[in-house]
């Protein structure tokens, strides 16, 4: 007698989970990570954007004052203003400005210089506010995702007539309470430490402006 064999049904195979990836997240995270994203897109361009501003204010030409104190030594006031307005950078326009001012008393001339010195700082600044801004707003939006996150998974909880919490009743609110957490820190995060590095960057270019006018001041007051 033949006996048939039936073969034991095969054990299916555990599919993998899902994995979580950022655009999941970011899902999870709801409209508050639109807004995180445009301000970490505008951190990244004003960083960019001030530094190439910054980088630039930084170059200069060595032999600069060295032209400048010949021309002024040997009276040639228009070619030394020409060689300002040719140098494009905040020590040039400064410089241009105190020879402008050449002949009248020591004081005005200061007076001068430091009036384009502040234009050319707060060109240099500007911008600076909104990073801070992003740094010190990014982390409160993030906290106000944790609180709508908090708030729908109450919300969802008081839904339930059953009696039973689920699982799918808490998962809603608390990822977009965590997420929006995480993200408003990691802008707010970023935007910080951009904003300080800029900041130090300015205060680099204010020193050597300041350098650049006592040397000019110097070369005003030398014998000839």
């Amino acid at each position: 007698m033949l006996v048939l064999l039936q073969s034991a049904p095969l054990a299916e195979t555990p599919q993998p989970a899902e994995g979580m990836n950022l655009w999941t997240m970011a899902a999870y995270g709801g409209p508050i990570m639109i807004v995180l994203a445009l301000m970490l897109a505008l951190a990244v361009y004003m960083f960019i954007e001030r530094l190439v501003t910054l980088k630039h204010a930084m170059q200069e030409d060595s032999s600069f004052m060295n032209r400048i104190k010949d021309y002024i030594y040997d009276g040639k006031i228009e070619a030394a203003r020409k060689l300002c307005r040719e140098t494009d950078s905040p020590t040039a326009r400064m410089v241009d400005k105190g020879i402008s001012r050449l002949g009248r008393p020591m004081n005005d001339v200061l007076v001068a210089i430091e009036n384009v010195g502040n234009l050319e700082i707060a060109n240099l600044e500007k911008g600076l506010v909104i990073m801070a801004s992003i740094s010190g707003g990014a982390p409160m939006l993030g906290f106000l995702g944790t609180v709508t996150g908090m708030v729908t998974t109450f919300y969802n909880m008081s839904l339930n007539n059953t009696g039973t919490i689920q699982l799918q009743d808490l998962s809603q609110g608390m990822y977009q309470a965590m997420v929006t957490t995480i993200a408003g820190l990691i802008v707010g995060i970023i935007a910080y430490f951009g904003y300080n590095y800029l900041v130090s960057r300015v205060d680099s270019v204010v020193r050597k402006l300041e350098a650049r006018t006592m040397e000019f001041l110097d070369l005003l007051n030398e014998p000839a």
